[in-house]
């Protein structure tokens, strides 16, 4: 099950871009609580905290304690706003939940012993069609990760939704959308996509400086 993390917040007084631009200078990042039975709360997280949490698998899938005023608060990172540039975090929205209420979250997918598949050992590659999938769950039982286990498929075998085991009291939250999750396909279908998507690149570039 995922893990609970405690977040370095602090209440902050202003809002709007001009109070955030401020934080930022100041070396905070700006965020907000909504969500449940309570009011917005504005606060801030310190910048260097939050980048090993954002580096870490799951973030978006992972209970944070936020204490807010002298009050504990359990939370989801909903949104993280980055920096066109530089990438840097400008902003994180997150969700307020409780033990009672149901949650939707974005979970990763982890694909372990490649070595048992047979498919794979004789030169077929791994298609992944989705990296993460999206599951409803209570907040005690969010998975920090879904294993997929490979063993015993072979070139042109199909992972289906149906097939994996999510964990008790997880179900997946858009069954009729994330029907395939990945596939074992031939090395040779993955050269051809390659070859055109190639073959491709170099047409459209010839067509613009035919029209330069």
């Amino acid at each position: 099950m995922t893990t609970q993390s405690q977040l370095n917040a602090e209440l902050r007084d202003g809002t709007g871009k001009g109070a955030s631009r401020a934080l930022r200078r100041a070396g905070r990042i700006p965020a907000v609580l909504y969500g449940g039975n309570g009011e917005p709360v504005h606060f801030s997280l310190e910048p260097v905290q939050l980048d090993k949490e954002l580096h870490r698998t799951g973030f978006l899938s992972k209970v944070f304690d936020l204490s807010l005023g002298g009050k504990k608060e359990k939370a989801l990172a909903r949104e993280v706003q980055f920096h066109p540039v530089t990438d840097r975090p400008l902003h994180v929205d997150f969700l307020r939940v409780s033990k009672d209420s149901k949650i939707t979250v974005s979970v990763p997918l982890n694909f372990i012993n490649e070595l048992d598949s047979p498919g794979i050992k004789r030169g077929g590659v791994l298609n992944i069609v989705l990296h993460n999938l999206d599951v409803s769950s209570d907040m005690d039982h969010i998975p920090s990760q879904i294993d997929i286990d490979l063993t015993g498929l072979e070139i042109h075998d199909t992972i289906h939704l149906t097939s994996l085991k999510l964990p008790n009291g997880v179900v997946a939250a858009y069954p009729d959308r994330d029907t395939d999750i990945a596939n074992i396909v031939a090395p040779t279908v993955m050269k051809k996509v390659a070859g055109e998507e190639e073959s491709e690149d170099t047409a459209a570039a010839t067509e613009q400086t035919e029209e330069a």
